[in-house]
């Protein structure tokens, strides 16, 4: 049987999901009277909601005798860990790249990846129907990227397709539309190369994790060699180097966007393998006899670590069903299952306490708005960035040359290494490439906020009225910019980052300016009392919630943290004064997302997320309490 095994890369919202519901159209999947719906692949809620693909998905279609395996790749780098995983099932690659915006910074994290494992590249420049696209400049684009990157020369020689998904044309010539995708496909067949075909004993990598209430977790993968059958004894070598004698139950193959049950997969097809109990992503299913293991999946580390703990505000327990410390370490460690990019460590003295570390705010925000939907009660911490101590010998002559003094710190976490050595140790925390996309009379404001973050402008190029400039800035700097940048720019900016490396320590940041404002006892808030506090900040709750004291409830006008009483009432009596009856005109509240809150907050601060509310809340309640604990601080 024919295969072609094909990875889709794109950014962020272009297109890919759709191109692939258009695919799926085209290998008759579907009856002619069947409600489809848009975004099949984005099936998870989450997904749906954000517009954005975050777990990669498997699909196949038949065309001319050809079952083509298609994987749906995510397009965030936060998502670095999927992508890793699931190019390696692949032959070839599908670039999308968007007819106007050109290839983003996401585009060239997972395409990096993908020419690096070797993978054969089609370009598909898609919306060639926007009014304002420019199809041969990102044509260029692409390739100056692709020569970049250290393509191959056989990788630089790739086939190019323009068209619109959602219109559901693909063509040789953007300005002559044809009327279906067939060209794409026959353009697949021709260039991705088929599988190879390895004789002798079994062996697959397990690259992905699938769950089912009736059967459990199945194993995902691509048979690099020989034929798997339905009831054979295997072996499966472990990532430790351990091996377990075990048998196949079941064997699935892809068709659609389903399984279906098959007596052997022979190498080259993707399958999934149900009945094996003790397996991990990364480990080898090979043969029972002569066990050969393959090479384990490498993952980039995680650069962004939070604190995760129980709630324990006033309100605990009212909206959650999971909220004990147990509920939440056994969710933790059934997602460190499936989720490779993600550690999870319980600090010592502490069997409440977490402390999770992955690929960026964006990766742990949606854990842990995967958890609040699941019914889950936590808090959560600042975001804190992960830092190296590295030799000094391993910088380049130019970072020697910027080092500053604080880069030196001589209370390394290393408390083994002598004063001596120390000296020489710097400290490195991750850099991250920004790409801020604005109207040309905002770019002076976005320069200004990202250098004030220690960011570095490396490019400025103009695109008709607007402007694309780049910076290198530390991944600290980028917590709370979104925001910022978008108020500056009155909604205009296009913002879009990526992990690049690790580089000497730039210096102290100032993340928020303002203080807090905090609740001062527990109770109903009301609109008299906000009305009189207005004049001191903006407001993150509306009358009638309920608060409790020590919970942030809006942002000072200074510097300083201020304690406030909003359940304070109007004192009713049976006298009536002119003015006093006067109607409380109250600015609506902000209400933050989950990113926004957890980019928000200070480091005395925690988001406290349920599943039906989230709240911000200082660590320490109490009011006195907490001025004894400055105090201390101080001191």
């Amino acid at each position: 049987m024919n295969i072609r095994n094909i990875a889709i890369i794109a950014h962020v919202d272009h297109g890919k999901t759709t191109l692939v519901d258009k695919m799926l159209l085209a290998g008759n999947l579907f009856r002619d009277n069947q409600q489809t719906g848009e975004l099949m692949l984005d099936n998870n809620e989450l997904e749906r909601e954000r517009g954005i693909t975050i777990l990669s998905k498997n699909v196949s279609i038949q065309y001319k005798d050809t079952k083509i395996n298609i994987i749906d790749t995510p397009g965030h780098s936060d998502f670095g860990g999927e992508v890793e995983r699931v190019l390696n099932m692949a032959d070839g690659c599908l670039l999308l790249v968007d007819a106007f915006e050109g290839p983003m910074p996401q585009t060239r994290f997972v395409l990096q990846k993908a020419l690096q494992i070797g993978l054969k590249p089609i370009v598909v420049i898609n919306k060639v129907d926007k009014p304002n696209c420019r199809p041969e400049e990102v044509y260029e684009m692409v390739f100056d990227l692709m020569c970049e990157l250290d393509a191959t020369e056989d990788q630089l020689d790739f086939p190019v397709i323009y068209g619109s998904a959602k219109q559901g044309w693909m063509g040789e010539d953007w300005q002559t539309p044809t009327s279906d995708i067939f060209y794409l496909l026959d353009q697949i067949l021709e260039h991705i190369p088929a599988p190879e075909q390895l004789d002798g004993t079994p062996q697959m990598l397990i690259t992905s994790l699938d769950y089912s209430t009736y059967t459990g977790r199945i194993a995902v993968g691509r048979v690099h060699r020989g034929t798997l059958r339905e009831g054979m004894p295997i072996t499966i070598a472990h990532r430790d180097g351990s091996k377990e004698k075990t048998k196949i139950k079941e064997l699935h193959t892809f068709t659609g966007m389903g399984h279906q049950k098959t007596d052997a997969v022979s190498s080259g097809d993707i399958c999934a393998i149900i009945g094996l109990s003790n397996f991990e992503i990364g480990d080898t299913i090979c043969d029972a006899e002569e066990p050969e293991a393959l090479p384990t999946i490498s993952i980039d580390e995680p650069t962004m670590s939070m604190l995760f703990t129980i709630n324990d505000s006033p309100f605990f327990g009212k909206e959650g069903r999971w909220c004990t410390s147990r509920h939440i370490h056994e969710r933790l460690m059934k997602e460190l299952e499936k989720n490779l990019a993600l550690r999870v460590e319980i600090p010592d003295g502490y069997t409440d306490r977490w402390i999770v570390s992955g690929r960026g705010v964006l990766h742990l925000s949606v854990l842990i708005e995967t958890m609040r939907r699941e019914g889950y009660e936590l808090q959560v911490g600042q975001p804190q960035v992960i830092y190296k101590y590295v030799s000094v010998d391993k910088l380049t002559s130019e970072q020697v040359d910027k080092l500053i003094p604080e880069a030196f710190n001589s209370s390394t976490n290393n408390s083994s290494t002598n004063n001596s050595s120390t000296r020489q140790l710097v400290k490195c925390e991750p850099i991250e490439e920004l790409t801020i996309n604005v109207p040309e009379e905002f770019a002076s404001k976005m320069i200004d906020m990202v250098t004030r973050r220690k960011g570095e402008m490396t490019s400025m190029d103009a695109q008709g009225d607007r402007v694309n400039i780049e910076f290198l800035i530390p991944s600290r700097g980028i917590i709370g910019l979104r925001t910022n940048i978008l108020t500056a720019s009155q909604g205009e900016a296009i913002m879009a980052h990526r992990f690049k490396e690790y580089q000497p320590y730039k210096g102290d940041l100032s993340r928020r300016v303002n203080g807090s404002m905090i609740s001062m006892e527990t109770g109903t808030a009301f609109a008299y009392s906000i009305n009189n506090l207005q004049d001191r900040g903006r407001f993150f709750i509306e009358p009638q919630e309920q608060v409790y004291a020590g919970q942030v409830v809006g942002e000072h006008v200074h510097e300083n943290d201020l304690v406030v009483n909003v359940t304070k009432a109007k004192q009713l009596t049976n006298m009536r004064a002119s003015g006093s009856d006067e109607k409380a005109h109250i600015i609506p509240a902000t209400i933050f997302s989950l990113e926004e809150a957890l980019e928000y907050i200070k480091e005395d601060e925690y988001v406290e997320v349920t599943p039906k509310s989230m709240r911000m809340r200082k660590i320490i309640l109490d009011h006195l309490e907490r001025k004894r604990a400055g105090r201390s601080v101080e001191a």
